[in-house]
């Protein structure tokens, strides 16, 4: 989920401004994240030899953008890392 400043509204929180984000622009352009995040993980466990599955996806970019946000704090990385913990429950929920 790759930030846009033209999904900014400033009236929104971290929350609400990922939930937008993921369920509706990205939804249409990506699908559920269930079908881009099992793409991914099959990538992911072609390249290593070992099973990576679409949850395991998602928490890797929890982790990337955590430490994204370690070395320079900002509401982008939060509002990502909020997206992808709202795309980790659809996959699970799925």
């Amino acid at each position: 989920m790759k930030f846009n400043f033209t999904e900014v509204n400033i009236d929104e929180n971290v929350l609400e401004q990922a939930h937008r984000i993921v369920t509706t622009k990205r939804q249409e352009d990506y699908g559920h994240p269930s079908l881009h995040f099992n793409k991914i993980a099959k990538v992911w466990s072609d390249l290593k030899g070992i099973e990576f599955t679409a949850s395991d996806v998602a928490k890797f970019m929890i982790v990337i953008k955590l430490c994204r946000e370690e070395n320079k704090p900002k509401k982008d990385n939060r509002v990502d890392i909020a997206g992808y913990a709202l795309t980790l429950d659809m996959v699970e929920q799925e």
